[in-house]
């Protein structure tokens, strides 16, 4: 027992230091980082851009409140918004902060106050976004959520329509489901969920918090789908491991969220700000993510060539790839970090890849002779 609260299930090593893909715990030894603080280390451990900036702003000023206007910020918004149809962001602290951010936004924008998400979604853990996530283990043992929030299947096209009526404030979803299992939005139904949308007032809140910042290959994963979203809430990887949060709005919601509507003590702040201008300036860079692109195809080719298709199904894309053993993981991750990777699970069944946005081919190809290793040659039957 220690003076800390036991709600994380933690693993028996201690990381102690980083750089890039490569972790060292208290007892030296080394690790290759595929969990990436679990999508949030986007350009690897102690990235030399991210250190400068942090030291440089750390001697000008760290903290001055939205009191006051703040250049950064303005920055930043504008290069979050750039050549997409969003146009205004509003900066938080983490994930569910800017889900909640969202909830808040559609609610009060359409005066309506009913909400559709989906089973198997995970956005956070504060009343709001644990209400809007649809797994009941996230949501067992606190008592009445915050109402109105309606969970269907995925990817249900036909549950939607008898669904959708004019008490729908907005349809919420990610477009990658992570906890969920790398469960994908497919083409139909991201079309569908569009005209909806379109055709009704209803707004589309796409979580982007694990598939945001290059994570899928392109800036935002939304950019791959038919889907047009009112409101992105983003967080992890948008500071690259620093907390910032945010969300990203449509120019129809700027007067929704006036003065005093919303707010947050540290959103926004000025080493946030800073060391996510960073994260942009590099990730949002088209060589990047070509990169990120390539590197995806090359993770998925190796998996392919080194696991039996019939017993493994990949799932994902960019460096968000689900890997279905058909089995329990939990034994697998274990066995994966006594070989020196680390890994997390993605549901029971699904072992989650997430290297950060700078693996090279040469770490891709370690990280898959252990997979093979614990997967393949040493066929332990999995408890």
């Amino acid at each position: 027992m220690t003076a800390l609260f036991n709600n994380y299930s933690r693993r028996p090593v201690s990381i102690v230091e980083g750089k890039g893909t490569i972790v060292k715990d208290a007892n030296g030894k080394q690790y290759l980082d595929f969990t990436s603080g679990i999508a949030v280390c986007c350009l690897g451990h102690a990235h030399p851009a991210l250190v400068k900036t942090i030291q440089e702003q750390s001697e000008k000023i760290w903290h001055i409140s939205n009191l006051f206007e703040s250049p950064g910020q303005v920055a930043l918004a504008e290069s979050l918004v750039e050549d997409n149809h969003l146009a205004h962001a509003l900066f938080c602290n983490s994930g569910a902060e800017a889900n909640e951010a969202a909830i808040k936004l559609a609610r009060k924008h359409t005066g309506k106050h009913h909400i559709i998400t989906f089973e198997n979604s995970f956005h956070g853990r504060t009343f709001g976004a644990m209400s809007a996530t649809g797994q009941e283990k996230i949501q067992k043992g606190f008592g009445p959520l915050v109402d109105r929030f309606t969970y269907l299947p995925f990817n249900d096209v036909e549950a939607l329509k008898e669904t959708v009526d004019d008490t729908v404030a907005a349809i919420m979803l990610e477009v990658i489901q992570g906890e969920g299992g790398i469960i994908e939005v497919t083409e139909e139904f991201a079309q569908v969920i569009n005209e909806i949308c379109e055709n009704s007032d209803v707004l589309l809140i796409v979580d982007e918090v694990q598939t945001g910042i290059g994570r899928t290959g392109t800036r935002f994963a939304f950019e791959q789908t038919p889907l047009k979203p009112h409101i992105v809430s983003m967080a992890k990887g948008l500071g690259g491991g620093f907390p910032i949060g945010g969300i990203l709005g449509t120019a129809e919601l700027y007067e929704t969220f006036g003065p005093g509507s919303h707010g947050t003590t540290y959103g926004g702040n000025p080493l946030g700000v800073a060391v996510a201008q960073t994260v942009i300036d590099h990730v949002f860079d088209s060589s990047f993510l070509d990169e990120v692109q390539e590197k995806s195809q090359y993770l998925i080719c190796k998996l392919k060539e080194a696991l039996p298709q019939e017993q493994f199904e990949i799932r994902g894309r960019g460096l968000l790839i689900g890997l279905d053993c058909g089995k329990e993981v939990a034994t697998l991750v274990e066995k994966a970090e006594q070989e020196g990777l680390l890994l997390v699970a993605a549901g029971p069944q699904v072992l989650r890849l997430l290297p950060p946005l700078t693996v090279t081919t040469e770490e891709i190809d370690s990280a898959i002779e252990i997979l093979k290793k614990i997967l393949v040659e040493e066929k332990s039957p999995v408890s």
